[in-house]
């Protein structure tokens, strides 16, 4: 049973922090009043309780209370106990890596599968995958495996972005780190663009924001795909 929100980034250019997917949100929570939130990921550089705080104003507005994990003495307590788990975008390898550490990730990978519903932006989203093999992210940490929580049977690419035509950077693009993963790696990868959100519920998934995604598999040409469409075959064709 899967209730997930997976959302690209947290911020649109010239937007307040999760303004762009406050109505998706909205629909997602259902009237939920509590979130437990998990700041590992550090955005920015910030502090555990900056972004807690940052989030905390922000699901106010919304009628929602929000408590940041590590405000409580028991965190495994904490994530039984929780009605929705949000889970913030920074560097993944510093999130992943801290829950490998605080012996998180069963517990998380339990209650998510029983059907709390998950919120992840960015790193958070990423984390849902198979793998965080190709996040954008420096590995400034080692975790003690590059496997994820597998909520879902792919990985990601969050803020996916196209080659500027018009650019003379001569870098390789998103698109060329993605096909050298695939030299020696199998799975389908989602590259999610800015203002892009996944919604999967159980064997269903919608593309949706404002932002549509482009789909990578092994010696297969990319696909793109626009928001409103139905993504379920991302399920069935890795099963």
């Amino acid at each position: 049973m899967r209730n997930l929100l997976l959302i690209s980034n947290s911020t649109m250019y010239g937007g307040g922090y999760l303004d762009h997917c406050e109505k998706q949100m909205r629909e997602f929570l259902n009237n939920k009043k509590s979130i437990l939130f998990i700041p590992y990921a550090r955005p920015s550089g910030k502090t555990w309780d900056e972004i807690t705080n940052i989030a905390h104003e922000k699901f106010k507005t919304m009628g929602v209370n929000l408590k940041g994990i590590q405000e409580y003495t028991d965190e495994q307590k904490a994530i039984e106990n929780a009605e929705v788990i949000f889970v913030c975008g920074g560097n993944t390898f510093v999130l992943l890596q801290t829950l490998y550490d605080k012996n998180l990730v069963d517990i998380i990978k339990e209650r998510v599968n029983s059907g709390i519903p998950y919120i992840g932006t960015s790193a958070g989203g990423s984390i849902a995958g198979k793998t965080i093999m190709t996040s954008n992210d420096m590995p400034i940490f080692y975790p003690p495996s590059f496997k994820a929580l597998e909520f879902v049977p792919f990985i990601f690419n969050m803020h996916y972005i196209d080659a500027d035509p018009n650019s003379k950077h001569m870098g390789e693009t998103r698109e060329i780190r993605i096909k050298e993963y695939h030299v020696f790696n199998d799975d389908t990868v989602v590259g999610l663009r800015e203002g892009g959100m996944l919604e999967v519920v159980d064997d269903k998934i919608h593309l949706k924001g404002c932002a549509g995604a482009k789909i990578f598999r092994k010696d297969k040409e990319p696909t793109t795909h626009q928001h409103g469409e139905s993504l379920d075959f991302l399920l069935n064709e890795q099963s």
